[in-house]
């Protein structure tokens, strides 16, 4: 491979692609969403959106409670474990190893700054991963759509 082609190759893994107007989403699969809201405020709001969606929420972490339990500072950081049975089964039986990103995830968390982030997945990042079949993506799209109003 020739230096000129090598670079070509590094730049394109290391800039990030945008995801929309206020997202970033990086080489990494993963989405940043700025909030406009605290993170207990995004946190509650996910909470409901799910709710009102009929998708189970399956665990909040509180990382940063956690921390605190021993001793330890840390911004507030919540994960949110959510999911559906119904679309998430499909997806495990085409591809069985998508269940370790399975159910979805949302973080929740406030940078150094205080700004408040929702980070996620995106679901073309695990569809390309896992090379789903088109069918099926739309079972795990639904995290933007969440991620987004939680947002707004």
């Amino acid at each position: 491979m020739k230096i000129w082609q090598l670079t070509v190759l590094l730049i394109g893994v290391v800039l990030p692609a945008s995801a929309g107007s206020n997202a970033v989403k990086k080489n990494n699969g993963i989405v940043d969403l700025p909030s406009n809201h605290s993170v207990d405020e995004t946190v509650e709001r996910v909470q409901n959106i799910l709710q009102t969606k009929g998708i189970t929420l399956f665990a909040l972490i509180d990382h940063s409670g956690e921390a605190e339990k021993v001793g330890m500072k840390m911004r507030p950081t919540k994960l949110l474990i959510f999911g559906s049975p119904k679309a998430g089964t499909p997806l495990m039986l085409a591809v069985p190893s998508i269940a370790i990103d399975l159910p979805l995830k949302i973080l929740v968390w406030e940078d150094a700054k205080g700004k408040v982030w929702l980070s996620y997945n995106s679901s073309e990042y695990l569809a390309e991963r896992y090379d789903l079949p088109q069918d099926l993506v739309q079972n795990i799209a639904v995290v933007r759509m969440l991620a987004a109003k939680a947002a707004e």
